[in-house]
């Protein structure tokens, strides 16, 4: 195949680092989920197909190893659970949340598909089309996704404190 690009993968870097970053929820773990990407795409850099596809490529390779960490901390989580062991908290809970971070918050709490969806196609600009490829989804599947994840933060939006709502009980 072609040989390895410095200056479209240093390109896509920023992107890539959105991307983890909005998924793993903290710069740490974002990072080391962008190494692994690397690392990986490096390793299996000559099984390629198509020269153009780098991007897609790359986003599809970040994704996967996010749902097989998450999968592998959720396996961990049940076998520390059978031993006993109690789990610190992660995220701080949506009260400590500020007000003008509501629409954030909710965003956060949509799964992992939702929001690897609406990345990919509100921020990064993929086509419904490409996002599914990306992703390894049947077109539909991104619609429908999309559509509930959309829903999902309309509703929190609905339900967001103002100050007609919170002064509505007192006198």
């Amino acid at each position: 195949m072609d040989a390895l690009d410095d200056d479209a993968l240093q390109a896509l870097l920023p992107r890539l680092r959105r991307f983890a970053r909005s998924l793993a929820g903290d710069p740490a773990s974002a990072d080391d989920l962008v190494q692994a990407t690397l690392e990986r795409a490096l390793q299996r850099w000559h099984s390629r197909r198509d020269a153009e596809a780098l991007q897609p490529w790359l986003f599809s390779i970040l994704y996967r190893q996010f749902v097989d960490e998450h999968r592998r901390a959720r396996r961990w989580q049940r076998v520390l659970g059978l031993l006993g062991a109690q789990d610190a908290p992660t995220a701080p809970s949506p009260e400590q949340v500020h007000a003008d971070r509501l629409q954030l918050a909710a965003f956060a709490r949509l799964p992992a598909e939702q929001r690897a969806l609406l990345l990919l196609v509100a921020v990064e600009g993929f086509s419904y089309r490409e996002a599914a490829d990306t992703l390894g989804v049947p077109i539909g599947t991104v619609m429908s996704r999309l559509s509930r994840a959309r829903d999902r933060l309309r509703a929190a939006a609905d339900e967001a404190p103002t100050p007609t709502r919170r002064l509505r009980g007192v006198p």
